[in-house]
């Protein structure tokens, strides 16, 4: 099994032009802003990617960055069982933009919220429609019950159902993703 480290964000940043990025965000987050020179392989299509991987660690030291830190940690855990090594971004591109170090978007694409901020809308809007129409028939007071116990159980688990289903929606999804022309870059 591969190591797996964790760089902090000044600590990327100085070894920026040394390291293959891979971002693991959606196509919409990875829209949205990343960091200069990063290579968008979402999350599930990891395994795909594995090849191309592989041959881009022989060449250097990878840095899997996402929003957070918690899918990059995942990713590289699954590419440490494939014996590729990897490093995550700790605090993953919140801790980049909050030190203000660079992002670049791709060219002609609009911006859509942060994964984190469509969470908290939906879910407040769910919780708020439940209390409000609770008022008036008591079994709508479920689906906010509901949503409560999505959100501990989120947490407990750091997984996210809700952020899965809207990465899927059409606004998350930019018009221009390839991934062959990706795997080709890192192979290349």
């Amino acid at each position: 099994m591969a190591p797996t480290t964790a760089l902090t964000a000044d600590q990327a940043n100085a070894r920026l032009r040394e390291l293959t990025v891979i971002d693991v965000r959606t196509p919409g987050e990875y829209a949205s802003g990343h960091l200069p020179g990063a290579h968008n392989i979402p999350l599930d299509h990891l395994d795909t990617a594995l090849p191309a991987l592989k041959t881009a660690a022989g060449r250097g030291d990878l840095l899997v960055v996402c929003a957070s830190g918690a899918r990059s940690a995942t990713a590289c855990r699954h590419l440490a069982e494939q014996g590729i090594p990897a490093a995550t971004l700790t605090g993953g591109t919140t801790a980049w933009t909050q030190l203000g170090h660079d992002t670049h978007r791709p060219a002609g694409t609009r911006t859509p919220w942060a994964m984190d901020r469509q969470v908290r809308l939906a879910a407040g809007s769910l919780v708020l429609t439940g209390l409000i129409a609770g008022r008036r028939w008591n079994a709508a007071r479920l689906l906010s019950a509901g949503v409560a116990g999505g959100l501990v159980f989120s947490a407990l688990t750091n997984t996210c159902g809700m952020a899965k289903i809207l990465a899927e929606l059409p606004y998350n999804q930019p018009k221009t993703t390839d991934l062959d022309a990706t795997l080709a870059a890192l192979t290349g």
